[in-house]
């Protein structure tokens, strides 16, 4: 299952009640975050999923809004008593940023290790989430990344029970090895269903809509994209300045045929980004426009899920 948790929805500067870019989000016990703008770590402490499990953080851009917490949060990380590996990802450039920006972080108690993605490529964090990812357009290198969580065939044990198999041997037909069964021979396959789909999300921010994008996020259960810009009017400073407009934000999630579209990473000019929603809701009707605390979860059974922010 995905637990996702908008930690931040701010762009350029923090406010009061937005804190900048950051969301994270849970597969099992690990955490992974997507960005770290300013006053993260104390985001991530408001709404109390720990530090110490924090696995990956995956950098979609080297803008301030989305980094400049990184020092902070590895000094609080340092005195949560995680001392296990810390991988960082980001696109090319990602080592350099990183390295000049732990100059003033100091000696830390676990490894920190670096991993540079460029479009079109595919890595595999803890706890078996694909992660995948596709170049933006903005005014610098940006990544759009897109997570999976595969499913496992399902055991049919009424199969099992029909081919007389013993229940002492399904464990065997579950590990992939064959069982005798008088003069038959029973194969894993027999007893095991053929492929289920899996679950997943993606996010797209500080980029036009490209196709390229709506095409890798195909069928995401849940996209979160940037919704820079609110009013219809502003579309032509989204174009200048590599961003989006809510109604663009909107078309993406519809060509990408996603399940459901989350807004995130307002201008500080935008104080009440609802009064904007009808542009996005027109287009794809599944929006919510988010904010801090907004919370979701994707599951096998259930699929997205929204929950009351927290």
């Amino acid at each position: 299952m995905f637990d996702i948790l908008l930690l931040g929805t701010g762009a350029m500067v923090p406010l009061p009640q937005r804190y900048l870019s950051s969301t994270l989000f849970r597969v099992d016990a690990g955490l992974h975050l997507i960005d770290c703008g300013e006053g993260t770590q104390v985001a991530m402490r408001r709404y109390g999923w720990g530090f110490k499990r924090l696995q990956t953080i995956l950098l979609t851009h080297f803008h301030a809004d989305h980094i400049a917490g990184l020092p902070g949060l590895m000094h609080t990380l340092a005195h949560s008593g995680k001392t296990d590996r810390l991988t960082i990802v980001g696109p090319a450039g990602t080592y350099q940023i990183v390295s000049g920006l732990f100059v003033i972080v100091g000696q830390l108690p676990f490894e920190v290790y670096i991993q540079e993605l460029q479009d079109g490529d595919e890595t595999v964090l803890e706890g078996g989430i694909r992660c995948s990812v596709v170049a933006g357009e903005h005014r610098g290198p940006v990544l759009c990344y897109r997570f999976d969580l595969d499913r496992a065939p399902a055991f049919l044990p009424e199969e099992a029970e029909r081919l007389g198999v013993p229940r002492n041997e399904w464990s065997r037909l579950q590990r992939g090895e064959s069982v005798a069964v008088g003069d038959n021979i029973v194969q894993p396959e027999q007893v095991i269903s053929g492929p289920r789909p899996g679950i997943s999300f993606g996010i797209a921010t500080d980029t036009r809509p490209l196709d390229a994008i709506a095409n890798h996020m195909s069928e995401v259960n849940l996209l979160i994209t940037e919704g820079t810009y609110g009013d219809d009017a502003d579309q032509n400073k989204a174009i200048e300045r590599g961003h989006m407009t809510f109604r663009e934000a909107a078309t993406l999630a519809r060509n990408a045929h996603a399940g459901a579209l989350w807004l995130t990473h307002f201008g500080a000019g935008m104080l009440t980004p609802q009064d904007f929603e009808a542009n996005a809701t027109n287009v794809f009707p599944n929006t919510t426009i988010g904010e801090d605390g907004l919370h979701g979860t994707i599951s096998y059974d259930a699929g997205y899920r929204p929950h009351s922010p927290e």
